[in-house]
């Protein structure tokens, strides 16, 4: 199953496999926990989405 992030560079939704997304916290200065999911396009570049909490804990990746 792939994954959908938008990619900036191009200005378009791409797929990405989930072997090649993992999960990852984002920590703010004022010490708030961001979810997100980074996936690595085709040519080498990293693309982020952020998820809701619940969505991140369900899903069944690598944390990286």
């Amino acid at each position: 199953m792939a994954i959908e992030f938008y990619d900036v560079k191009i200005r378009q939704k791409v797929q990405i496999p989930e072997k090649d997304v993992v999960k990852t916290t984002f920590t703010t200065k004022k010490g708030q926990v961001r979810y997100g999911l980074r996936g690595k396009t085709a040519d080498g570049r990293n693309l982020t989405k952020f998820v809701s909490k619940g969505d991140w804990e369900k899903m069944k990746l690598p944390e990286g």
